[in-house]
């Protein structure tokens, strides 16, 4: 069907642009933002938006981590007739300007949350290496994923308690992806679950005052590296004469005494670029930590990215992360704000980890769930 869109130029298909490359469902597109304030750690925001042309749907999500709370929001509509407007309800994201300005907003609802703020890009863009994967003959991930770092500014609204959101205070990150996603269910209420070979993964950025830093890799082993992406990014406009993308790297991670999940108390990176420089990036975990299943990411009661609600669908609630019976339900992965130190630099920014059973390495963590 014709959009506005269809206006613009930049087809890249016979067709119009409601529609991809193919009719695989687990295509998508997804925006994701998380932000937090400097340097206390002590609260964290994420929101996230899915597109799912051949699902025929949209579904998104808000969320804040405070004072020991998870604050959620979910919700789902039917991307026809509306297939390019990135709205939800309440929950609208508007590109304001492309690789600088972007608008978050969270009307009124019925949840305790609300927000209405401006993400201002202030490191240029990662592109990340491409992501592919075959199973038994199928393509099952093939998928592109750019990230930025940037600053905030507006305001959150949290239990009718409303916060300014400073940009010399408050920095994040977001990414932008699309294409054949790879499964990932870890809803046991809703099997199959999907499964997991031996394997670490770690996500790390973060945000220097006149730089950004980009570290990914998964293993399957310690040293047998399975994917790796990074690299180290300039402010806003600035063209760097040397790239530094992240080439290798080994890890030393210490994880917190707790009794109800995998947590990072601190780290160590030795990582390599591809300039020949070595650099050793020291990671400490502060409180703030956003679960992902607040966002459905591994389903959760049912309910899984690209499922049709109906017309509209909402859900809300609030999870007290001290319940251990929360978290058996939320796992492990999740958005956890850090203090990295490289050199003689202090920056901020955001971890994502897992430990798979069978990992030759911190099997202190493994009776956990990694994802």
């Amino acid at each position: 069907m014709l959009s506005a869109q269809d206006d613009f130029i930049g087809h890249q298909l016979p067709t119009t642009f409601d529609h991809v490359m193919n009719s695989d469902p687990s295509w998508m597109e997804r925006y994701w933002y998380t932000g937090h304030p400097k340097p206390d750690g002590d609260f964290i925001f994420d929101v996230g938006l899915g597109w799912h042309p051949n699902r025929n749907v949209m579904d998104g999500f808000a969320g804040v981590t405070v004072d020991g709370r998870q604050h959620n929001f979910r919700v789902s509509r039917r991307m026809r007739p509306n297939p390019l407007t990135t709205s939800i309800g309440p929950l609208h994201i508007q590109i304001l300007e492309g690789l600088r300005r972007h608008r978050l907003l969270l009307e009124p609802n019925e949840s305790s949350l609300a927000f209405d703020l401006e993400f201002i890009a202030t490191m240029n863009p990662h592109e990340e290496e491409e992501h592919f994967r075959r199973r038994n003959g199928r393509v099952t991930e093939h998928m592109a994923r750019a990230q930025q770092l940037g600053a905030y500014r507006g305001w959150i609204e949290v239990d009718g308690k409303r916060r300014d959101i400073e940009a010399t205070r408050w920095i994040g990150q977001r990414d932008h992806s699309w294409g054949i996603r790879g499964e990932m269910r870890t809803d046991e209420t809703s099997p199959p679950v999907t499964f997991y070979p031996p394997f670490f993964y770690c996500w790390t950025t973060a945000q220097f005052a006149n730089r950004g830093l980009h570290l990914f890799f998964k293993e399957r082993a310690p040293g047998d590296l399975i994917y790796i992406s990074g690299e180290e990014v300039t402010t806003i406009g600035e063209r760097s004469k040397t790239t530094r993308k992240l080439a290798g790297i080994a890890h030393d991670v210490v994880w917190a005494d707790d009794a109800h999940g995998q947590t990072v108390e601190r780290a160590v990176f030795d990582a390599v670029f591809s300039d020949g420089t070595h650099r050793k990036v020291k990671v400490r975990a502060l409180p703030a930590r956003y679960f992902l299943k607040g966002g459905l990411y591994g389903g959760l009661r049912g309910w899984f990215h690209g499922d049709d609600k109906g017309k509209f669908y909402s859900e809300h609630d609030v999870w007290t992360l001290s319940d251990p019976a929360t978290r058996r339900l939320v796992r492990t992965l999740a958005d956890h704000v850090i203090e990295v130190v490289d050199g003689d630099e202090v920056g901020y920014g955001i971890i994502e980890y897992g430990v798979g059973k069978g990992y030759e390495k911190y099997a202190e963590v493994q009776h956990h769930p990694p994802i």
